[in-house]
Formats: structure tokens, sequence, C-alpha cells
């Protein structure tokens, strides 16, 4: 009887660490929403495997507690690192309000934000913060009180769900935000698909963020004042001495 709550990396088999892999491979059942259940199924094709749609992250906690305490081992997975934005959370959460003793772990993963970091070079070589612009769990009010802390900060970001098919205007908002406090030249980073077979990755400036292809698979990453492109690399500088 035990829960692995397991982040999967960006998507690539080559970005899943062995131990996520060796959890899921000693599971009896793979829990998921269906997107990261297809990124996983080829690697696993002999594993039962259970699906959900969006805005079931409560139901699939419970149904991965059942499961469990019919003395089954279970993986729950998401996509980067299961805590930042996944489901370690809530899964926590469900064990404790039922209070059920069934050991949970947390197996962590590469995060959207570092993988995007790589492929734009080292923007996030010193503080940095990452945020997501969906305001279905968090009030619209206090993504705005974190935006005007980000930039009076001067910290470099990475920012999930940055917009949506329904929600254009809260980026517009940020931007609008971040160019309070940063030069509209900072650099930028535009990456879409991560490590997956359809990755696009555009740099830019922040003034010229919103010109481009934007969705809920981006992150984006923003620089501080330390920023550069060099070589054609984003590197955010840390204060090293060069000889």
């Amino acid at each position: 009887m035990k829960i692995y709550v397991i982040g999967t990396g960006p998507g690539g088999a080559d970005y899943i660490c062995p131990k996520a892999l060796k959890a899921m491979q000693e599971s009896d059942v793979i829990v998921g929403y269906k997107t990261y259940i297809n990124l996983v199924r080829d690697l696993l094709p002999e594993k039962e495997m259970i699906s959900s749609g969006m805005l079931k992250e409560v139901e699939r906690c419970e149904n991965v507690l059942a499961l469990a305490k019919e003395g089954k081992t279970v993986s729950l997975i998401s996509s980067g690192d299961a805590g930042i934005y996944g489901m370690a959370g809530i899964m926590l959460e469900v064990v404790d309000a039922d209070g059920n003793k069934v050991d949970v772990e947390v197996v962590p993963g590469i995060s959207a934000a570092t993988s995007a970091a790589s492929l734009l070079g080292a923007p996030l070589m010193n503080d940095f913060v990452t945020i997501s612009l969906s305001d279905l769990l968090t009030p619209r009010e206090m993504i705005i009180k974190r935006l005007h802390a980000i930039g009076a900060g001067d910290f470099a970001l990475a920012m999930y769900n940055p917009k949506s098919k329904t929600r254009t205007e809260l980026i517009k908002e940020a931007v609008a935000i971040l160019l309070e406090y940063k030069d509209p030249k900072t650099p930028c980073g535009v990456v879409q698909n991560a490590m997956r077979e359809d990755q696009s990755v555009v740099t830019c400036t922040l003034d010229e963020l919103l010109d481009q292809d934007i969705d809920m698979f981006t992150t984006l990453v923003i620089g501080n004042s330390q920023t550069r492109f060099l070589n054609g690399k984003m590197i955010t500088r840390r204060g090293y001495k060069l000889n």
C-alpha cells in the first residue's frame, strides 16, 4: 500500500529521472491527466493506466487513495515536478483529510522552468521566481500583487500558464506591470512544448513579448537587470569576475 507522486519532467523519456521510472515500474497502476499519461504510455505498455481530464484533480487523488487502500502501489504522475503546480500538495491533503496513514513518496522531476531555461542558455543563474497566471485557484488580485513584488525585487522569472483561449487579458496586464520596473529591452524567452517533438524556442525583448505566439503550453522566461543575450544565449550574470 503505497502512493508515489511523480514528476515525469517535460515529456521525453530522456528527461524522466531513473527513480521516477523505477517507481512507475514497481506500481500496479499509473494515474494522471490524460496528456501526461500519453507521454509515458509507450514506456510502460504493460501497466494499467487510468487517465482523467482537467479540473478533476481532487477526484483523481481520491481515486488514487482508494486504489492504495486496496493494497495496491499507485503512481500519480504530473509533468515537470509534481511539487511545482503539480499533484503533490493535493494528494497529501487528500490523504490527511481521510485520516489514512498510507505511505506517500514524492519523486521530483525536471520542471518546466528549468527545462525552458536550459534551452535558452542560463537565464535563471541568480535569484528567480516562478509565477502562474492561471486564476482558477489563485485570485487575480493576488497574482497582480505578486507581479508588482517580482518587478520591485528585480527578479528573473519563469511564467507558467501565461495565456489560454479564454484568459487573454492577464498576460497583457502582467507585461504592463513588469514594464513599470524593467527595461523594455529586458531579454525574454518564449518556449513552447519544451523537450517535446513540437518544441519551439524564441527570444525577444520585454516590449516585444506580446507579439509572440503564447499559449498554455508556453513557459515564458523574463530576465532581470543583469540578463543579456550573449552568443545567441540568454544569460543572467551572477557577478563572477572574468580574467
